[in-house]
């Protein structure tokens, strides 16, 4: 079933068999699928797009009086779709006026039919993308990192903009967790000495964080993972690199916003995002470095393990992304802000003195560096392959 739904505003002064006539030529230009609703608001607001088709001028009134009874089905703006005939569009303007006077989100959706039916797709990927996060829990086990002073979260304005639920989990949990499961047997033969060693107890940090995600019903979290290094004696890199793959969204060193912007690039995408830190830019010509330890295994094309960088012991993860287009990609804890840029994957590689997987990303508008040196959110950000701008600007821009 279609996940568009099309319901109309018609004034009674037109003749219904022409306005009908019209109505499914324009329709029918668009080639999208819709369930048409037509005059029945009774289940408005149950698809993840609703569209309002304002088909004949002369029908402000009518709205204005179903309005109380649709801002309580949806929140959602409005979507007002217009063909332009029978002063539609003069119609819309002034309902999407009304609204705005209000506070009350709206669009018009008119012009070309190509253009009217990209926006319509757009909107209605974004749409869903909301509906996947709706409900939503994700875990913080500990607290973010006692370096990251400014990587909290407005835990109320993420249940109330995304519908995501932010679970406090005590770091204590998972240590008795991790010391509760057994260590068994683990084989790496291209690894060092060093790195086979921390093996099964890597392995059992991803089965204890498996259990936390199953026991508080979690879609993701995010770990305080240095505090492993001195409790246990190893590292999550693994862990997180394999949850990941797996579709559990899992983020480092108890960052909550970028844990945030990994959920959403998910819902929003499908893909999984690579959560690093920005070790060089050059301003002058959008070119920079990114680094991490840990990257997600269902991202790269070809992975080695290592020990942790800053550490040198557990396991990480030097892991060779597929190079050509991605997007750079991060929100603040409270959503009031975001930062997306679209550029190209140019190079990986494995020096020393930086964290394990290593990227070289050159930005499509090299302007857009000053944003890292002027007004960052945060240190880290999400990588995503391919170029997804105007759909992660629709789930989160501000209507």
């Amino acid at each position: 079933m279609t996940n568009i739904a099309i319901y109309t505003l018609t004034s009674e002064l037109h003749n219904e068999a022409v306005v009908d006539t019209e109505t499914k030529a324009f329709l029918g230009s668009l080639g999208v699928g819709y369930l048409f609703k037509g005059s029945d608001y009774s289940d408005y607001g149950s698809h993840p797009l609703n569209l309002i088709y304002v088909r004949t001028g002369g029908t402000e009134g009518i709205f204005k009086r179903l309005l109380p009874s649709l801002l309580g089905k949806s929140a959602r703006p409005f979507y007002l779709l217009t063909s332009g005939k029978s002063n539609s569009l003069a119609a819309s303007m002034e309902i999407l006026s009304y609204l705005r006077q209000r506070y009350i989100g709206g669009e018009i959706l008119h012009g070309s039919p190509a253009y009217i039916a990209n926006r319509i797709q757009l909107l209605a990927k974004a749409e869903e993308a909301r509906r996947q996060m709706e409900g939503c829990r994700l875990g913080i086990i500990g607290e973010p990192s006692d370096w990251l002073i400014s990587s909290g979260a407005d835990y109320n304005a993420v249940k109330s903009r995304l519908g995501i639920e932010l679970v406090d989990i005590p770091m204590d949990e998972l240590l008795d967790t991790i010391a509760a499961t057994p260590l068994e047997p683990t084989a790496e033969p291209s690894a060092p000495d060093a790195v086979s060693d921390a093996l099964p107890g890597a392995d059992r940090i991803y089965r204890a964080l498996k259990t936390l995600v199953a026991r508080h019903r979690l879609q993701g979290f995010t770990l305080r993972c240095f505090d492993l290094l001195s409790a246990v004696k190893n590292t999550g890199c693994l862990a997180l690199a394999r949850l990941n793959a797996e579709g559990c969204v899992a983020g480092c060193e108890g960052d909550v916003p970028a844990l945030l912007s990994m959920k959403i690039a998910l819902s929003t995408t499908g893909l999984t995002g690579f959560q690093a830190n920005p070790s060089t830019v050059n301003p002058e010509t959008g070119e920079m470095l990114f680094a991490h330890c840990t990257i997600p295994l269902n991202m790269v094309e070809r992975y080695e393990l290592d020990t942790h960088f800053e550490s040198g012991i557990g396991v990480g993860i030097r892991g060779y992304m597929k190079e050509g287009p991605v997007t750079l990609f991060k929100v603040s804890g409270d959503l009031s802000r975001h930062f997306i840029a679209e550029g190209t994957l140019v190079r990986n590689q494995a020096k020393p003195g930086l964290c394990r997987t290593q990227q070289v990303i050159q930005l499509s508008d090299k302007a857009q560096a000053s944003y890292f040196l002027t007004n960052p959110i945060g240190n880290h950000h999400i990588i995503i392959p391919g170029h997804h701008q105007p759909l992660l600007e629709e789930v989160v821009g501000h209507k």
